[in-house]
């Protein structure tokens, strides 16, 4: 856990949760369009799960980036969206086995590229 700054964790995951729900609102009319009713709507207990799954996200990714010496902004764009192939592959696979809307599992795609890039540019350069 060398070479972590813990605040630079702290602003990554409150980045990321700002920029996704940035992400969320441009993409609210399409996504209404795309998924259940019952499954609409932002609860304070969604809101602070996103928060603490952006924490968790981004303590992995700077101790990842620490550990594999990303300190500059090309490698922690690259880091980033390597990172990104595994949420990808995920909702691509609720794609192909659950016949998740393809449309929708790209806004989520997008948002999780946006805020793994993000938090990986965070936690990389302030160390």
């Amino acid at each position: 856990m060398q070479n972590m700054n813990f605040l630079a964790i702290v602003v990554a995951a409150v980045a990321a949760f700002v920029a996704s729900a940035a992400w969320y609102t441009a993409f609210a009319s399409p996504m209404a369009n795309l998924r259940d009713a019952a499954a609409s709507g932002t609860s304070v207990w969604t809101m602070l799960f996103v928060v603490a799954q952006s924490l968790v996200v981004a303590f992995m990714v700077a101790n990842l980036a620490s550990h594999l010496g990303v300190a500059g902004l090309p490698g922690a764009i690259g880091l980033g969206a390597l990172l990104w192939i595994f949420p990808a592959g995920i909702l691509l696979g609720s794609t192909v086995h659950e016949g998740a809307p393809p449309a929708l599992a790209s806004i989520h795609a997008g948002d999780w590229l946006t805020e793994l890039i993000l938090i990986t540019a965070i936690v990389s350069i302030w160390r």
